[in-house]
């Protein structure tokens, strides 16, 4: 079985720079349709792809933007109650004892 990888982008977070979305050697961003808080548009990870090189979080200017996974297989599966789904899981960088979701990106 192959490892999966993925890239999870806080949108609320990113800048919409595109420093990542030019840095990344196999082109996996791109930028979101939709507009953040702010009124950036941020990056977007297509969704399959992700080596898990980390080019793009060591380029990224905003420390909490993005979080490279490596292994997806490897994560703790959990509830989400806002997707309400048996989801993957990590650790919340924030508080340690919580989770985030890695479909929603909420935490669960």
């Amino acid at each position: 079985m192959a490892t999966i990888n993925r890239v999870l982008i806080q949108a609320d977070d990113c800048k919409g720079c595109g420093f990542c979305v030019e840095a990344c050697p196999v082109n996996v961003l791109d930028f979101a349709d939709n507009l953040n808080v702010m009124g950036y548009r941020p990056a977007h990870y297509k969704g399959e792809g992700c080596t898990g090189c980390g080019t793009c979080f060591y380029t990224c200017p905003e420390t909490s933007a993005i979080t490279v996974i490596r292994n997806v297989d490897g994560l703790e599966t959990g509830h989400c109650s806002h997707c309400n789904k048996t989801v993957k899981q990590i650790p919340d960088y924030r508080d340690s004892d919580k989770k985030i979701c890695i479909e929603c990106l909420n935490p669960c």
